[in-house]
């Protein structure tokens, strides 16, 4: 039964992928389940060629070489926030996602902030320990970015970690003084915007406690990077971070004249570019290169960032009685059944937890309840049912769904809306033990198919289809 929802969760994301580049498709080059098989197995044996260099965290998502940056550390513990200071690039990478044409409001998370003291206030309020600086290019609107480094380093102390992305391009020794001087913990080059110049770099290295490139894996660049790793590492960067090219409608046209092969996916990613980041990562363990790297794959990015912010938001708007999964959706069981039944379990819940703190019966036929009290319960006549929903931020209320507001320091309003995402999933008999144990038992991870996309992330990296 699982592989038969596996394959038709493969056929619903091809057909969203072709749907999406629905005018371009046959231009496209798409993987072939025969090339899909014979790729699988060339990925395997570089992974199996590095088994004693290589490390794995975060659901086995993220293979790396030596130790992570902080941001990343902070990134995969979920308790990072990204600010887009501006949407506006001075280069024009033909690998780009978004046009990046728009000096705009600074951004995160659909949120916008206008003063660098209500983002400074959102940070604290949400625990971040770990803010990004990103654009576009922050360095074109140099006195916002070192106004929001400055306010957010003042308010949170000094445990923040704080890192920036530039192409470089716009960076000079005066510039990158200001930067420490308004509190920036780590800044990561794009070298890739630059035909992998190392002069702005330079100018960082000693002054910028953490440095750290970070560029996607290009295929037709292998070569370049590959010589590059060991001459990175004597320079005095810090860390490598490669990330997976992907797909989308901004990039299309630049991406469909190199011919790629294309993966489905919850996006469309490129097959050379993680086999690209496969090799680099084999030489850098066979050659014992020094400076650590780090593959982000769009495995990782897409389900870990994703779940962070869920889980985030969950704790503003989640009831007692509900609970959070591994994917960071708010899980809801409920049991229903004819009233006498419900009588039956409604005193075995008094007995377990008179307080009513765990359970809620807003009706005679169904009950809310915790996990915890799933074995004082007389499934007799009963059924057990499951609902998932996701908190999300929102800078204005849409009235369709339970919200709570948040008021920052500064007086600005933000709020955290519970929308929800599958309703009632049945559990049978048979399911229940193996779904009651997965609920209280995080190594225990069999749960039924149709839950499996809001209980876990998924280990792995992505398979080629």
């Amino acid at each position: 039964m699982a592989e038969m929802w596996m394959d038709h969760w493969r056929q619903k994301l091809i057909e969203s992928n072709i749907l999406e580049y629905q005018d371009i498709k046959d231009e496209l080059n798409w993987i072939d389940r025969h090339s899909a098989q014979e790729k699988a197995g060339e990925r395997a044996g570089l992974i199996a060629a590095m088994e004693h260099g290589l490390s794995w965290m975060f659901s086995q998502t993220k293979p790396h070489t030596g130790p992570l940056s902080p941001g990343c550390l902070l990134c995969g513990q979920g308790s990072w926030s990204c600010l887009f200071i501006n949407g506006k690039c001075n280069c024009r990478c033909f690998y780009c996602p978004t046009s990046q044409d728009d000096l705009s409001v600074p951004t995160t998370n659909r949120l916008t902030f206008e003063r660098a003291e209500d983002y400074s206030d959102y940070v604290r309020e949400f625990g971040f320990t770990g803010v990004s600086i990103s654009g576009g290019e922050p360095l074109l609107t140099l006195d916002r970015t070192l106004d929001y480094i400055r306010t957010v380093r003042q308010k949170n102390g000094d445990g923040l970690h704080i890192w920036m992305y530039t192409n470089g391009t716009l960076l000079d020794q005066d510039t990158v003084l200001k930067l420490k001087d308004a509190g920036l913990s780590e800044i990561r080059f794009d070298l890739g915007a630059r035909d992998y110049r190392l002069d702005a770099l330079r100018l960082a290295v000693g002054h910028i406690p953490v440095v750290t490139v970070e560029v996607p894996a290009v295929p037709e660049d292998r070569d370049t990077l590959a010589s590059l790793i060991p001459v990175l590492h004597d320079e005095g960067v810090n860390h490598l971070n490669l990330h997976q090219l992907r797909l989308t409608p901004h990039n299309s046209r630049f991406l469909k004249k190199r011919n790629y092969t294309l993966l489905h996916g919850e996006r469309v990613t490129v097959l050379e570019s993680e086999l690209t980041v496969l090799y680099l990562l084999n030489r850098a363990v066979l050659e014992g290169f020094r400076l650590p790297v780090n593959y982000c794959a769009f495995a990782y990015k897409n389900q870990h960032q994703r779940a962070a912010n869920r889980k985030r938001n969950a704790p503003f708007i989640m009831k007692p009685y509900e609970s959070l999964t591994e994917n960071g959706f708010i899980r809801s069981l409920s049991l229903k059944g004819e009233a006498h039944a419900m009588q039956r379990n409604t005193e075995q819940l008094m007995a377990a937890d008179s307080g009513r703190t765990l359970w809620q019966q807003p009706g005679p036929d169904r009950i809310l309840f915790h996990p915890s009290l799933l074995g004082h319960l007389d499934l007799t006549a009963c059924q057990v049912c499951v609902s998932y929903s996701e908190a999300m931020v929102s800078p204005a209320l849409s009235y369709f769904n339970p919200f709570k507001e948040i008021r920052l320091g500064s007086g600005k309003k933000i709020y955290v809306e519970k929308q929800s995402r599958k309703k009632d999933i049945v559990i049978d008999r048979e399911a229940l033990t193996l779904f009651h144990q997965a609920l209280t038992d995080q190594a225990t991870r069999t749960v039924p198919p149709e839950c499996l996309e809001y209980e876990r992330i998924r280990p792995g990296l992505t398979d080629y289809f």
